[in-house]
């Protein structure tokens, strides 16, 4: 059965996530920052990959770039926007002892890194790993890591 996709060329949509070149973007390091989460574009064109996921060729005026995006990474540009202030990959550090049931799981300062953004309400959750723990945390809980204080630490 073929794959049933949200949008149409020609429909505008926010990405929810930053998108980063997974090498098959020509002239930029694996890795790079390719398009902001929130940034608006127009969908071009519709494809799939491995005949299980929509494409969306997506031209990013602002940027001057054709990306790819995966249905899950984007929504209709005139749909609610909840910003959020950490993303995927991003290392924070725990606002305060993170315990459940009586057992800290993670202390004040410990820095864990986020593995995903839920987003789709309020107040936004992330999934964050310290050490070998993985905890689902609203945004309060977390704190920016300061590039320049925290030199060195890992």
């Amino acid at each position: 059965m073929p794959l049933k996709s949200q949008f149409q060329a020609g429909d505008a949509v926010r990405v929810l996530r930053p998108i980063r070149n997974d090498g098959t973007y020509p002239g930029k390091a694996r890795g790079e920052l390719l398009i902001r989460r929130g940034s608006k574009g127009v969908v071009q064109d519709v494809g799939t990959f491995l005949q299980d996921q929509i494409i969306y060729a997506v031209l990013f005026i602002d940027e001057n770039r054709i990306v790819g995006c995966r249905e899950e990474e984007v929504q209709a540009a005139g749909d609610p926007w909840i910003a959020h202030r950490f993303d995927s990959r991003d290392r924070v550090r725990a606002a305060g002892h993170l315990s459940i049931g009586g057992e800290i799981r993670a202390r004040a300062g410990d820095i864990g890194q986020v593995m995903k953004v839920l987003n789709q309400s309020e107040p936004v959750q992330y999934q964050v790993i310290f050490g070998d723990r993985i905890l689902q945390l609203p945004e309060t809980l977390l704190t920016e890591i300061n590039p320049d204080a925290d030199a060195g630490l890992s």
